[in-house]
C-alpha cells in the first residue's frame, strides 16, 4: 500500500499522537514506503530536538519529551 498524503506529515501525526504505528499497520507498506516513513521519522525528531524551551516551564518541555518519545517508539 503507498503512502496516502505527505510522509512528513504522516511523522508529525505520529509525533503529535494523532496516529500511531503498529504491526499490523506496518504490513500494509512494502520495503521502500518504510525506508521513506523512517527516514521522515528522522527528519521529524530533528526538527522537534532543534525547538528551544525555557526549562521553566515544566509543560512545554513534557510536550517536547513526549513528541520525542512517540517518535522513538516509532
Amino acid at each position: 500500500m503507498a503512502i496516502s498524503g505527505n510522509p512528513k506529515k504522516l511523522a508529525q501525526d505520529i509525533a503529535g499522537g494523532f496516529y500511531s504505528l503498529s504491526p499490523p499497520v506496518l504490513k500494509k507498506y512494502n520495503p521502500t514506503d518504510l525506508k521513506i516513513i523512517l527516514s521522515n521519522l528522522g527528519l521529524v525528531k530533528r526538527e522537534v530536538r532543534q525547538v528551544q524551551v525555557p526549562l521553566d516551564d515544566v509543560q512545554l518541555v513534557k510536550a517536547k519529551n513526549t513528541r520525542i518519545t512517540r517518535l522513538n517508539q516509532a
